[in-house]
């Protein structure tokens, strides 16, 4: 190690371990165990630039090819939080996607879409984060098509993301981290306390029948409506 980053030869980790990516199927993800973090650290370097959905903890590394599904629901769902950014003139900085790490603690993942709010002043105009060092983001969006993230969670809990919300067929919920450590469900965002987990959902089951200009564009004039009535709620 040098600097707190591993000089590994990307060969070696997938000489180590079988990461034929020829072999993956879209949502079936693929387990790695006794994998050390050099490895794993030469399993990015191998990845590249290629999106991967991947996930280290307690020696054991994970690789997922999204679905198309997926792909859908984290941009239509990273769509209306930007919305809400602007309409209700708060800060924010995207990050999509990327991989958040610490060497410390040797765990690491790529989020679907991760976001600064609270702490977006802190990490402003930086290209390159060092999670080491630099605040986690303050939410993450997981999209769940194929396979449980309750691995993942953990994760996420170890690396001290206040926020995490996943989307699946069953709805919206969201996870908050409580200061045992692990994420608890609670009724609204504490960065959006305004909108109901519930309305999202009903705009993300639009998109079965407009545009996505049309829903971001309607999603917007809901907002409006809200601020105009002080979010009391309904069309």
């Amino acid at each position: 190690m040098k600097n707190g980053t591993a000089i590994l030869n990307s060969a070696t980790a997938t000489e180590k371990h079988r990461l034929d990516l020829a072999a993956l199927q879209p949502g079936i993800p693929l387990r790695l165990t006794n994998v050390s973090w050099d490895d794993y650290l030469g399993f990015l370097d191998f990845l590249g630039d290629r999106y991967y959905r991947t996930s280290y903890a307690d020696g054991e590394f994970e690789i997922l090819m999204p679905t198309s599904t997926h792909g859908v629901w984290v941009a239509i769902l990273g769509r209306l939080i930007l919305a809400l950014t602007e309409e209700l003139d708060l800060p924010i900085k995207s990050l999509d996607p990327t991989t958040l790490r610490r060497d410390d603690l040797e765990r690491g993942l790529e989020s679907d879409r991760c976001f600064y709010l609270e702490n977006e002043p802190q990490v402003r105009g930086k290209l390159i984060l060092d999670f080491n060092i630099d605040p986690p983001p303050d939410l993450a969006i997981e999209a769940e098509v194929a396979s449980s993230v309750a691995r993942r969670m953990g994760i996420y809990a170890s690396l001290r993301v206040p926020e995490v919300w996943r989307y699946s067929d069953a709805g919206l919920t969201i996870n908050q981290l409580a200061t045992a450590g692990d994420f608890v469900v609670a009724e609204r965002s504490r960065f959006f306390p305004q909108v109901p987990p519930s309305e999202l959902v009903r705009f993300m089951h639009r998109y079965e029948q407009m545009g996505e200009r049309e829903l971001i564009k309607s999603f917007r004039e809901w907002v409006r409506r809200q601020i105009a009535v002080g979010w009391k709620g309904g069309e």
